[in-house]
């Protein structure tokens, strides 16, 4: 877990200018308890695949004071509008759904470290995700990644479930970073927004 500075300053560092970035955690939530309407929203359309968003709300310990990456943005100074046109911008992601749809999926692959999971069971799970984000991302040039072949290397190998708990994040990261620039380039012409800016907004790509 990074703290707050160390994420700060490396934004600051590799993204100093025009920006849109999109976030894997709640950005907006103003409903004391229950789910937010997009979280119903999102659980009624990919619910059936295993992709349903787990609920935010101000009776959590996590989001009594505010969200995490709503501070985050605040000091990036990323605006929050899903439709802003400013130079800075944050929208909110939830990669399960979005592999759904990109990864042309039936169900979500359970490459996430939960109970009753086994590190072979993961690290098939992995191996199937990356060899999906090479095959149909493909204008990531992932194939011709250094730093890909090192993450796939690591998870063919892993034989612990913490060498497979060190490249989820960043594997996640690539594929929000992929989301981003979807939205960056396509907008509301290639995604679905779930919500909207008053109770929270989560973006997912179409097909």
């Amino acid at each position: 877990m990074r703290s707050d500075d160390e994420i700060i300053e490396f934004v600051r560092e590799h993204a100093a200018g025009d920006v849109v970035a999109a976030i894997d955690a709640p950005l907006i939530v103003r409903n004391a308890a229950g789910r937010r309407d997009c979280e119903s929203q999102v659980q009624r359309a990919f619910g059936r695949y295993g992709a349903g968003p787990y609920p935010a709300n101000r009776g959590m310990p996590a989001f009594a004071t505010g969200p995490r990456g709503a501070r985050l943005c605040a000091a990036l100074d990323l605006d929050l509008c899903v439709d802003s046109s400013a130079g800075r911008r944050a929208i909110e992601v939830y990669p399960h759904p979005a592999m759904v749809v990109l990864l042309e999926l039936d169900r979500v692959i359970p490459y996430k470290n939960k109970a009753g999971r086994t590190v072979e069971s993961l690290r098939a799970a992995f191996g199937r995700l990356l060899a999906l984000m090479e095959a149909q991302l493909v204008e990531l040039g992932l194939s011709s990644s250094a730093r890909w072949a090192e993450l796939r290397e690591v998870a063919n190998g892993a034989t612990r479930k913490v060498d497979l708990d060190r490249i989820e994040d960043e594997v996640d990261a690539i594929f929000c970073a992929h989301l981003a620039h979807r939205w960056h380039r396509d907008g509301r012409a290639g995604n679905d927004v779930f919500g909207d800016d008053v109770g929270g907004a989560i973006v997912v790509p179409r097909s």
